[in-house]
């Protein structure tokens, strides 16, 4: 009994850490793109895997009854608190200069804005269905369904 607990929380870390490395990769290339590879911070890798604490976790969590955006939405709250959080002590107090939405209509500081909480909506459905199915193929048990 106790091996299968451990077993299902190096699950969750390793996942962490994959989607982390994920998210991480697809900022490099979208920061590169822009003309923006100076703003590349391993501080981002560290959130993103922060991030992905609430995303694999209510994923594994939260019943298969409850409706996938429901789920995609609560976790979208959720990395948007944290990445607020973040913001503050990353860009505001420590002068670091990681991400700046000042530009963005109904940003609050700088640092969260409703035009991304709605990008983390529906990158949280993709999360969550990858995330379930890795979890699934790893696990078995009951097989990912969604309302």
């Amino acid at each position: 009994m106790e091996r299968k607990r451990i077993g299902k929380w190096v699950l969750s870390v390793l996942l962490w850490f994959w989607t982390g490395g994920v998210y991480f990769f697809g900022e490099v290339i979208w920061k590169t793109s822009q003309g923006r590879p100076e703003t590349i911070s391993w501080t981002m890798f560290a959130l993103a895997i922060i991030l992905a604490v609430p995303l694999e976790r209510f994923g594994a969590e939260l019943p298969w009854g409850m409706p996938l955006v429901g789920q995609a939405c609560i976790c979208a709250a959720a990395i948007t608190a944290l990445e607020f959080v973040t913001g503050l002590v990353l860009n505001v107090w420590l002068g670091l200069g990681v991400w700046d939405y000042s530009h963005l209509a109904g940003n609050i500081l700088g640092q969260i804005c409703p035009q991304f909480t709605l990008l983390w909506i529906v990158l949280s459905v993709v999360g969550i269905v990858i995330l379930d199915w890795m979890r699934y193929a790893v696990e078995g048990g009951e097989k990912p369904r969604y309302t």
